[in-house]
């Protein structure tokens, strides 16, 4: 199963690249990249249908982390075509526009909160409800799209996985496209950026144990963790890991996991001390 997959990834990567690189639109870009990924989805169902997982780990280990991430991208592009199929004329509109499409991803996120947080911090305990076939929950099938009607290949949250996965690229690009409207420095949106970016110094785990500081401590109310992370990486112009719930789980076995944090503390009592 891994070769196959890991050939199939290969083949998302070379094709994806090519239309991102080529100058055509973005509506052109997001159809042609889902007819791909439209494809190697195919691909991925007829080789699992055939296959008989050797447990329930691997089974579990496709659905949660194989699956989603051959796949969130076909919900993202498909997402992109119609957000600029549909997208009007005139620069305050679009902004408009745009930031209603965020405030659609943060109002998806804020309502499953509890399972985002489960998945990004690496957690298992749940994983057999989860990420197992045959443990059907009605509910989870209101958030699917016709191709996960299929119970052979889909369980209760591969697919919120992949949306989640897909909403975190979608949120990078709207911020973006946003901020190219914003170009002249005016903030008109809740989600928009300071007109002057400041460069984080530090190293790029040290802003991390920082956001999860923050995040742990709910210093941004319900602002779900991958878009403070995407918004921290454009106002401090850096690139931090994309694989959030790895970072955390790398993080977490340290033998000591916040020395960061403890050097800021002394800082701050040694200025403390001399005032």
């Amino acid at each position: 199963m891994i070769s196959f997959t890991s050939r199939l990834k290969k083949e998302i990567g070379v094709s994806i690249e090519q239309i991102e690189s080529s100058k055509i639109s973005a509506i052109t870009k997001s159809l042609e990249a889902s007819h791909v990924l439209a494809d190697v989805f195919n691909k991925l169902k007829a080789f699992i249908l055939a296959y008989d997982f050797r447990d329930e780990e691997e089974e579990i280990m496709f659905f949660k982390e194989i699956k989603a991430k051959l796949c969130y991208r076909l919900i993202y592009y498909r997402k992109v075509y119609n957000i600029e199929m549909n997208r009007p004329n005139g620069v305050d509109i679009q902004r408009e526009y745009l930031c209603e499409k965020l405030n659609e991803i943060n109002a998806y996120n804020t309502k499953r909160l509890d399972f985002i947080r489960y998945y990004r911090s690496g957690a298992s305990h749940l994983d057999t409800l989860y990420f197992l076939r045959g443990k059907p929950d009605p509910e989870q099938y209101l958030e699917t799209f016709y191709y996960e009607l299929d119970s052979n290949f889909s369980t209760n949250c591969d697919f919120k996985v992949a949306k989640i996965l897909a909403n975190d690229m979608l949120s990078a690009y709207l911020m973006h496209e946003i901020e190219l409207l914003n170009s002249n420095g005016q903030q008109t949106c809740s989600f928009g950026f300071p007109a002057t970016k400041k460069t984080w110094k530090g190293s790029k785990t040290e802003l991390q144990k920082q956001l999860f500081s923050w995040d742990s401590a709910g210093l941004f109310g319900d602002v779900p963790l991958a878009q403070l992370f995407d918004y921290i990486q454009n106002v401090f112009n850096i690139e931090l890991d994309s694989n959030i719930s790895r970072t955390f789980s790398d993080l977490k076995i340290r033998n000591t996991p916040t020395p960061f944090l403890d050097q800021l503390k002394n800082a701050l009592l040694r200025r403390m001390d001399r005032k």
